[in-house]
């Protein structure tokens, strides 16, 4: 997987991160982080997906609902918006590559209230991967790059993205395994 600390830390630029990488990287890399949240979430059972946790830092500026802002993300939650925001990121990496002019857009997030069990996370993550690995199977052998944003870089944004719910993801499902067991975690 790509560490995008540097990137964060601002120690890099993600034009750096991503020189010299390919589709081929790019099916790799979506893979792997498609695996990985497999992996924190591998012992999932129904409870945790919506389970709330303790989430003293929750906002969400971008929240529908007013009164969400401050919501605590569920499991089911995190998932939906994270797959949701990756493959926004691949879709419009798509468009760049065959120079199509951005029109807006290219989201759609599945209802997080109405994810409530493992099989549903399972899934949205599977769907997820097979929607953005099509994705590269769309550009063309040339991508179009224009100016200093590229379809490689808009690519891997999505896989940032996904890479900053990790650690939610783990603490989520800490809480969760605790509520469980009924301890305090």
């Amino acid at each position: 997987m790509l560490d995008f600390t540097p990137v964060r830390n601002k120690e890099m630029g993600m034009s750096q991160l991503v020189a010299g990488l390919s589709r081929d990287d790019l099916r790799t890399l979506t893979n792997e982080m498609i695996d990985k949240m497999l992996e924190l979430t591998a012992d999932t059972v129904d409870f945790d997906v919506a389970f709330v946790p303790y989430d003293p830092a929750a906002h969400d500026q971008y929240a529908a609902d007013e009164a969400d802002t401050e919501l605590s993300w569920t499991l089911g939650h995190v998932i939906v918006h994270a797959t949701a925001s990756s493959e926004e990121s691949a879709f419009i990496a798509a468009e760049m590559a065959r120079g199509v002019e951005r029109h807006g857009r290219s989201r759609y997030e599945v209802q997080w209230e109405t994810v409530t069990t493992f099989n549903q996370i399972r899934h949205r993550l599977e769907e997820s991967l097979r929607m953005r690995l099509a994705t590269l199977e769309v550009w063309p052998d040339e991508p179009i790059i224009v100016g200093d944003q590229n379809p490689v870089m808009r690519f891997v944004g999505g896989l940032k993205h996904d890479d900053s719910h990790l650690g939610q993801i783990e603490e989520i499902m800490r809480q969760a395994r605790a509520a469980r067991n009924g301890s305090d975690g």
